[in-house]
């Protein structure tokens, strides 16, 4: 079975929730999947997570061919420079604290939530967003995406995303291959 879960999470039931046999998940399932991770896992992922000042802190929950799982933190300030995921479907739920995320869609106004401690969002492959924590305490938060290991693609500024997002293509590697990658790549 091509699965790789996390060592801290080897016990939990995260191998079976990646359900390793789906080749494609949706932007639905993609949130479920973030939830349950988050509403689940709950005080392990608090046990994983670390802050780290300099940059966000990231570390891969599991890896199918089919979804990539992370954990991210964020300090007070720490962010992403506006992207999209390279026509990937995702999504993410926030595990503590809260995200501010400014997206949009090709040719769509520019929109702004708050995500607290619990909210989960998924999107499709047209989304570009910037994530930051504008809040004062540290969040985490638990990112999906579909398939994996697509790279994603920065702009200046959420205005100049393109009338239409194309999709990049997707890495058909053997497992061992992906897995090596993701370790390089981070989400």
């Amino acid at each position: 079975m091509d699965v790789d879960v996390h060592p801290g999470l080897a016990s939990s039931p995260l191998a079976t929730m990646v359900q390793p046999d789906r080749p494609l998940w949706t932007p639905r399932e993609l949130r479920t999947l973030t939830s349950a991770t988050v509403r689940q896992q709950h005080g392990e992922l608090l046990d994983l997570v670390r802050y780290e000042p300099r940059q966000r802190w990231w570390v891969r929950l599991a890896l199918t061919r089919g979804v990539e799982l992370w954990l991210l933190s964020w300090l007070p300030g720490q962010g992403t420079q506006p992207h999209d995921h390279g026509g990937a479907a995702g999504s993410f739920a926030v595990l503590a604290g809260s995200l501010e995320e400014s997206y949009r869609y090709p040719g769509g106004p520019l929109r702004t939530a708050r995500h607290a401690a619990g909210a989960a969002i998924g999107f499709g492959a047209g989304h570009a967003h910037q994530v930051r924590n504008t809040g004062n305490s540290p969040a985490a938060s638990v990112h999906a995406y579909s398939p994996p290991l697509v790279p994603t693609r920065e702009y200046p500024g959420l205005h100049a995303i393109p009338a239409e997002i194309p999709p990049l293509p997707a890495l058909h590697l053997p497992f061992a291959e992906l897995r090596a990658r993701a370790d390089l790549e981070g989400p």
